[in-house]
């Protein structure tokens, strides 16, 4: 390490009791998608607090403290804020159910760690570019009813915050994006460098129309919805055979309403469908197989089939460890693995549409027990779970923007991206209608 990179990791092991407290309150404050605002106005006032140019309410909840006083590219260090539903979780809000099983508060705490770092002035005169420490919302799935209250609050790509952010213009200026997670495929390692391949997804809420009887006197006579969702879901598992092992296909259903009295045959019933895939082909293929069970279960039984599409995500596109993630995990004498292009994680993360649009160099870490998004998980290491993290993404940074940032211009020289801003969101609103803001 050089003198400076030595000056970053001393700063953040300065502040190691800080950046841990910081995490854990946010653990113990979780928040759901898009009303983060406790989490947002604590990571506001940390960054202000350092002499950061912040902007807040970005798509409602988002924060992005900037130093834009160097020229030069840009790198966006991302922080997800919002946390997943865990109502079994010893941590959980009473009211929302919502836990940070998903370790979201390690990714602020290492953000706000590399922040601490560049608020010296020596380190931030070393720079060729600019910085942002990008605070974001919703990163979790957000269901049907709640995307329709964000819609009327403006929220137009509610089904993903990074998404709202891109269509707002909130990262026009952004470079080079650098992301971190817990680990998300089995890694034992401390550190997993790159980004491997990822599942998109895409939604839908499905209303089945049937006919009401009475369950007793003539049921003869009523059409049941409930039947039909029940028959479509069948058919789905029965499809699973079709599902080619490469496309890593998943279905997901979940029953909001299937009817209202115990005593009446349901002629309504709401289902939440979710289909994951590696490639928008294989989603939009399976998709078609989805909409021929509700059909035909619908035609079966003589009901009919409303459908609202609901935005997804896109795939991560598949990027090896970089040389500045490996230089970064070097000097920190940490035990690494790096990505292969065989490595892949069936999980989705709206990453993935930032990965379509900007490089976006990634890494997950270690420091905690449990399953994801279960009740058991929970940090186990503050120090490979926040500290860790924290100077990774300051060396990382330091590292694209030293010399000129001859590292980071060589990376976005050589990046082609598959949409520009405009572009992506001309593709989500001409592919689905922007009132339905997805992308099959």
């Amino acid at each position: 390490m050089d003198s400076l990179e030595q000056k970053i990791v001393g700063l953040i092991d300065a502040h190691r009791e800080e950046i841990i407290a910081f995490a854990e309150d946010v653990a113990a404050h979780p928040e759901p998608g898009f009303y983060e605002e406790r989490t947002a106005a604590k990571v506001a006032g940390f960054l202000r607090g350092l002499g950061q140019d912040v902007h807040t309410q970005l798509a409602r909840t988002g924060v992005r403290g900037d130093w834009m006083e160097q020229d030069g590219p840009n790198v966006t260090i991302i922080g997800e804020m919002d946390a997943i539903g865990c109502r079994t979780h010893p941590m959980a809000d009473s009211r929302t159910g919502a836990a940070h099983a998903c370790g979201h508060h390690a990714q602020l705490a290492a953000m706000i760690g590399a922040a601490l770092a560049f608020a010296d002035e020596e380190v931030r005169a070393s720079l060729s570019g600019s910085v942002s420490f990008f605070a974001v919302p919703a990163e979790e799935y957000i269901d049907a009813d709640k995307r329709r209250s964000l819609k009327k609050e403006g929220i137009v790509f509610a089904g993903s915050g990074k998404s709202e952010l891109i269509r707002t213009g909130a990262m026009d200026h952004t470079d080079i994006v650098l992301t971190t997670h817990v680990h998300m495929v089995p890694v034992e390692e401390d550190l997993y460098l790159g980004n491997p391949a990822c599942n998109g997804y895409t939604a839908q809420r499905v209303t089945i129309r049937g006919k009401a009887a009475h369950a007793a006197i003539d049921p003869w006579d009523g059409v049941n919805a409930l039947s039909i969702a029940s028959s479509a879901i069948q058919m789905m598992g029965l499809m699973r055979e079709t599902f080619r092992e490469e496309d890593h296909v998943r279905l997901h259903n979940i029953v909001r309403k299937a009817g209202d009295v115990i005593n009446s045959v349901p002629d309504e019933a709401v289902v939440e469908t979710k289909v994951r895939a590696a490639t928008l082909e294989a989603i939009r293929e399976t998709q078609k197989k989805v909409d021929r069970a509700y059909d035909g279960a619908a035609y079966a039984f003589g009901g009919k089939v409303e459908r609202e599409l609901l935005q997804g995500y896109m795939p991560v596109i598949y990027r090896p460890a970089d040389k500045v993630l490996k230089e970064a995990a070097d000097d920190l004498k940490v035990c690494v693995r790096c990505v292969s292009s065989g490595d892949f994680n069936n999980a989705c993360t709206d990453v993935g549409d930032l990965t379509h649009l900007f490089p976006v160099l990634n890494f997950t870490f270690s420091g905690f027990s449990g399953k994801l998004h279960g009740a058991d998980f929970r940090i186990s290491d503050p120090d490979k779970a926040y500290i860790i993290p924290a100077k990774m993404l300051a060396l990382t940074t330091y590292k694209l923007l030293k010399n000129n940032a001859l590292a980071a211009k060589k990376i976005v020289e050589e990046f082609t991206p598959v949409f520009g801003i405009r572009d992506y969101c001309s593709y989500i609103e001409k592919s689905c209608g922007q009132d339905a803001a997805g992308f099959l």
